[in-house]
């Protein structure tokens, strides 16, 4: 007996379990070679926060918000809720499609190297440091406290870093993407990937009055300290997020 498994489905169900496979012919399940990547342990404080159902309509089409994007670095001192959150998180790395498992942004093979943390300073979300989970669409809080002092400090004294009244962080696992690809995973498809994300969460923000800014000048090992990620997180982009000052 026979057994016919299309590509895509059996790709699912290898990276599922954290299996990848390295130049293989798949089509005809000639499977040379398999490389096993584990998830990486992340410590938490254990409690889950529930983010509101996103919406998938707004007034602002997409093209008005192409035209009125902006790197926007100066804010009010408003709150960002956590309505608002919940957007931003899904718009970064939500599921669109939740039977295959897809996300807002792409990513090569569909192996998604990219984790988002919240460094979150003035919301109606308790001030503190959270990861956010795409498949259960929750904020995992990593700890507690007020850390957008200490991420501006890492970010070379970005001042718009500590005025935000919360900031993005994008890290890269980058063993994810060069288990299949390479050194080519490394140098190219993840940093595309992190622009599409970084792009989602610009467009996003215009749609929500928000303004945001992209900011890759920082000292890695700092960011990630404030985070608290573990090593395998490399950062790619910290982005502030806040109610836009009107000059």
């Amino acid at each position: 007996m026979s057994i016919r498994i299309s590509r895509r489905k059996l790709l699912k169900i290898l990276t599922g379990i954290g299996v990848v496979a390295v130049g293989a012919s798949i089509g005809s399940l000639k499977i040379l070679e398999f490389t096993r990547h584990e998830k990486e342990e992340l410590t938490v404080e254990g409690e889950l926060i529930k983010l509101p159902e996103p919406r998938k309509k707004s007034s602002l089409s997409i093209e008005e918000a192409i035209q009125s994007r902006r790197s926007r670095r100066s804010y009010t001192d408003d709150p960002v809720l956590l309505s608002d959150i919940s957007q931003l998180c899904w718009a970064a790395q939500g599921i669109t499609e939740a039977k295959i498992g897809f996300r807002a942004a792409p990513s090569a093979g569909a192996l998604y190297p990219l984790e988002i943390f919240l460094v979150v300073g003035n919301s109606d979300l308790e001030a503190g440091v959270y990861y956010y989970s795409c498949g259960e669409h929750v904020l995992k809080r990593v700890k507690k406290g007020d850390y957008r002092k200490q991420l501006c400090e890492a970010s070379l004294r970005q001042e718009w870093v500590e005025n935000a009244a919360l900031d993005f962080v994008i890290t890269a696992i980058y063993s994810r993407t060069i288990a299949k690809y390479g050194e080519r995973g490394r140098e190219r498809y993840v940093p595309m990937e992190a622009g599409h994300v970084a792009e989602n969460i610009y467009l996003q923000a215009e749609s929500l009055g928000l303004g945001t800014v992209a900011i890759g000048a920082f000292y890695d090992d700092q960011v990630r300290e404030v985070i608290s990620a573990p090593s395998e997180h490399i950062p790619l982009y910290v982005m502030p997020i806040g109610h836009i000052r009107i000059r």
